[in-house]
């Protein structure tokens, strides 16, 4: 016979769970499941258990076994009936209004952006305490600074900085509700996100005086994630766990809201029968539409944050946005840490040239490594076996060549009779005032900003932070020699222009700064001066050479003739020497005391070279002032003066032991007259006559069609939208670009090639040994 007990309890079973679907088991907004035991009617539990109990005639039962369960049942059933008031009061919660979601919206967003932006700031601290007024603590305090950047979009005009965070953080606020759709659990995502980042921020700008830009989260996707409590300092403890406190509390009060709230989802959406009736349809879509409008929002508005005249540049600038692209931490301070962060996170590098392809660069590659070997059957020596110190000299020009300036005495006769006496010219600069970083990217690395989209504007801060492995000439080194290979210095704060992270990217063994860790050895100023001067700079490249055997790169960023330029120096000569008309007492002492420490540059450079030649290794260098000062205000006012303010002084100059001693390339031949600072190496290993790597050979050839190209920049600090490219020949005439020759312009397409690959393209040419020597 047979048993029918397993027939007849799945049944009971797939009873009880039609009666628990029996609310739409999909998403819904605004309903819930109506009470499964209405008065006067028979629950499915009950019916299935009824049927359980009625034996089939003729079947044989287990008698124990079906007691047990039916007094199961019973109890269920009991426990059932006594929870029904239970239930309906569970089918009658609130759904908690829009407004109160709006409300939640508001206040979590207006708290996060306040939690942010105070990690940018630190208590002050005074040499005389007593000597400072309360008034004046009270507003340099933390809680005066974070007062003063929410009130002055009341105070100031076009100032609206808090609120521009705050809608930039609520873009990603909405992108969570409706993507989620549920209003509370993206809520509690939203705070955690935005805790962990403040704190993240507040932690990285005290170690490091930076703010967090998207680069860093590179250190999470590296598989480093698990060391970051490594870097948490103790000081920080105490912050650390108390966000992590109120991040719990928060999320558990989110979370209940989500149980307790009937409004289980934003917008009605249901998964299973999308298209069930008209309610359904408009419910789906509008959710659908929703997230992917506020998805489209927050991508356009990041994704045209950095670029000049796009919607989302220009709206931020309204509101009072102004990029300090030369420092981080003062732009995520005066801007807000959270449009820092998106300004940086995805900037336009440039356009992809016309027949970019794997092909396309390995027969590039090919034509310049055959122009490599036809170079290097006629030179003899190598890069590496000699030091070459790339010395970026700051602000460092000729103020005789400024048109309008007459001056009694010269400030630079050391340089000028080296100039005479070795390679030499002048190098045009893309920034009048500024954007040192810029020239000094430039000279690194080979590639020329003319070139990139106009938008990117500061390489250091929006292209080297997104590069896996940049290239840099110092890699040369590090190739031959390892580590110690190469090393930098810059007698000031590593954190300018992110130099600290993108010198490691770049592969420097060492970079020594004011606060790296060993500093910088050497730090004397001169009278009143707040920069280190150039005899001390120079010094620590004494000290680095003497303490290798074998052959370095050194980089050297120096900073005595730094801006502003308020009267430093004692006994100024050029008080009296500088006799121009027409200055206003400001301009003309501004003048002065940067004419005074060019003075001091220029014998400082002349002992420097002094104390290479007593040496017995071969030491290159590359000497070159980055941009004029912004200080000539009057011949600035003239535009027929534009291209005379963005030339400054370079030579390339070897000591006694090296074979190039003496060397001074012929001015026509090698088109050293005029030159842009991307072509350095390029002419460093003509000088020296060295043997190139392929892309070398290209630059070199590149430098015969194109002898300077820059895109000339006059806003202040060296950055501005109002930018256009300048085409110089040999002789420094400026060639419009519709008149460069046909060899010219295939070989601008060359480097656009080239550019694209090493920054935004494949990296074919790194597959290539287009980047090697010999």
């Amino acid at each position: 016979m047979i048993d029918t007990r397993k027939q007849e309890e799945p049944t009971a079973e797939a009873s009880a769970a039609s009666a628990e679907n029996a609310a739409d088991s999909v998403e819904t907004a605004g309903t819930a499941p109506d009470a499964i035991n209405p008065e006067g009617t028979d629950t499915a539990a009950d019916t299935a258990a009824n049927t359980a109990n009625e034996e089939p005639e003729g079947t044989q039962t287990d008698k124990p076994e079906a007691t047990s369960l039916a007094s199961m049942r019973q109890t269920l059933q009991s426990l059932w009936a006594k929870a029904k008031p239970a239930r309906e009061a569970w089918g009658k919660r609130p759904k908690l209004p829009y407004t109160l979601y709006a409300v939640v919206m508001v206040l979590i967003d207006a708290a996060a952006v306040l939690f942010i932006q105070w990690g940018m700031y630190s208590e002050p601290t005074y040499a005389d305490p007593n000597a400072v007024d309360n008034t004046t603590k009270i507003l340099n305090s933390v809680k005066g600074q974070l007062t003063k950047f929410v009130s002055q979009m009341w105070l100031e005009e076009d100032k609206l900085n808090w609120l521009l965070n705050f809608l930039a953080l609520g873009m990603i606020y909405l992108v969570l509700v409706f993507v989620l759709n549920r209003f509370w659990v993206a809520t509690a995502v939203f705070s955690i996100m935005t805790g962990v980042y403040a704190v993240a921020n507040s932690i990285k700008v005290d170690l490091r005086n930076e703010p967090i830009i998207p680069s860093d989260l590179g250190f999470l996707t590296s598989g480093n994630g698990g060391e970051i409590a490594s870097y948490i300092p103790e000081n920080s403890l105490t912050l650390v766990q108390g966000t992590i406190k109120a991040l719990i509390l928060l999320t558990i009060i989110c979370l209940a809201l989500q149980f307790v709230d009937q409004r289980r989802c934003v917008i009605p959406f249901h998964w299973r029968k999308p298209f069930r009736d008209t309610k359904t349809i408009i419910g789906n879509a509008t959710r659908v539409i929703a997230a992917a409008t506020s998805i489209a929002l927050l991508c356009t508005f990041t994704w045209t944050l950095s670029i000049p005249g796009a919607w989302g540049y220009e709206w931020a600038k309204s509101w009072g946005d102004s990029p300090r692209l030369y420092n981080a931490a003062e732009d995520a301070t005066v801007n807000g840490p959270v449009i820092n962060f998106l300004r940086l996170a995805h900037p336009k590098i440039m356009e992809k040239p016309d027949g970019y392809s794997r092909k396309t660069m390995e027969e590039l590659a090919g034509r310049y490594t055959d122009a490599a070997n036809s170079t290097n059957e006629s030179r003899v020596n190598n890069l590496t076996d000699s030091t070459v110190i790339m010395l970026l000299s700051e602000t460092f020009s000729d103020p005789t060549r400024v048109p309008g300036i007459t001056l009694t005495e010269d400030p630079m006769p050391n340089i000028r009779a080296l100039k005479d006496a070795t390679t030499s010219g002048l190098m045009l600069s893309p920034g009048y005032g500024g954007g040192t970083a810029n020239i000094e990217y430039q000279s690194l690395t080979g590639l020329d900003l003319a070139l990139f989209d106009d938008s990117m504007q500061s390489m250091y801060q929006e292209l080297v932070p997104h590069q896996k492995s940049p290239f840099a000439w110092n890699q040369l080194w590090n190739t031959a020699y390892g580590e110690t290979g190469s090393v930098a210095f810059h007698p000031y704060y590593k954190n300018m222009y992110l130099r600290d992270a993108n010198y490691k990217k770049f592969g420097f063994g060492t970079f020594y700064a004011l606060d790296s860790d060993p500093a910088i050895t050497h730090q004397d100023r001169i009278d009143n001066s707040p920069y280190v001067s150039d005899a001390a700079a120079y010094q620590n490249i004494i000290d680095q050479l003497n303490s290798e055997e074998h052959p370095q790169f050194v980089q050297m960023v120096t900073m005595q003739n730094h801006m502003t330029y308020d009267g430093w120096y004692a006994n100024n000569q050029f008080d009296q020497a500088n006799i121009t008309e027409n200055l206003n007492d400001y301009e003309r002492g501004q003048i002065n005391t940067y004419t005074k420490g060019i003075s001091l540059t220029d014998q400082a450079t002349a002992d420097f070279l002094n104390q290479l030649n007593a040496m017995d290794k071969p030491v290159t260098v590359i000497f070159y002032g980055d941009h004029l000062p912004s200080s000539y205000q009057t011949a600035a006012s003239d535009d027929a003066n534009t291209l005379a303010l963005h030339e400054t002084d370079y030579f390339i100059w070897s000591n006694n032991a090296s074979a190039s001693a003496g060397t001074k390339l012929d001015t026509s031949a090698s088109a050293t007259a005029y030159t842009s600072p991307n072509y350095f190496m390029a002419l460093a290993a003509e000088h020296m006559n060295a043997k190139v790597s392929p892309y070398l050979a290209f630059l070199t050839q590149a430098r015969t069609k194109l002898p300077a190209l820059e895109r000339l920049v006059l806003g202040a600090g060296g950055f501005t939208t109002d930018t256009s490219t300048t085409y110089l020949d040999a002789e420094g005439n400026a060639v419009n670009r519709n008149g460069l020759s046909e060899q010219a312009d295939n070989m601008l397409h060359d480097y656009q090639l080239i550019q694209y690959d090493m920054t935004a393209g494949k990296g074919y040419l790194a597959e290539t040994g287009f980047f090697d020597v010999g």
